[in-house]
């Protein structure tokens, strides 16, 4: 099991952050190891939301089957992992600097299977390579917010 924290301010209120977050067919635009996201639920927004996330990660493509477990406008998105790889993750917003900009926190738990190296590559896979891939999301994220 691999923990990954990453975190960044956002010169944007979040209201704003959460303009671009919340619809999760654009997370593509700012997250570059989505390659496409596809619904597998009726509904594209709140919990219940189930979605199929191809990822590509360096030479390794695989799809994330992924439901939406929590869904808080303006404060907080959670999934859960239920495919190859598995576990859950939340986005959460906190206003800073009197509302008027946004500390984006991005928590995941995975579990990572035994022929992706099981505890070894949630070591290398998440604590190494995840964390600096999402590092550089989230800076396309803030990009997104501010223009």
């Amino acid at each position: 099991m691999s923990m990954i924290k990453v975190s960044i301010e956002i010169d944007a209120t979040p209201e704003k952050v959460w303009q671009i977050v919340e619809p999760v067919e654009r997370h593509v635009d700012w997250m570059h190891d989505a390659v496409a996201i596809r619904f597998v639920s009726p509904q594209t927004r709140g919990v219940g939301t189930a979605f199929l996330c191809d990822t590509k990660v360096g030479p390794i493509r695989l799809t994330d089957k992924m439901e939406i477990t929590q869904w808080v406008p303006g404060k907080a998105m959670g999934v859960k992992h239920i495919g190859i790889v598995t576990g859950s993750g939340v986005f959460t917003l906190e206003p800073i600097d009197n509302g008027t900009r946004t500390l984006f926190k991005w928590e995941e738990e995975l579990i990572f299977p035994w022929f992706l190296a099981g505890p070894l590559g949630a070591f290398i896979g998440g604590k190494i390579v995840l964390r600096q891939i999402w590092k550089r999301n989230l800076r396309g994220l803030a990009a997104l917010c501010v223009k």
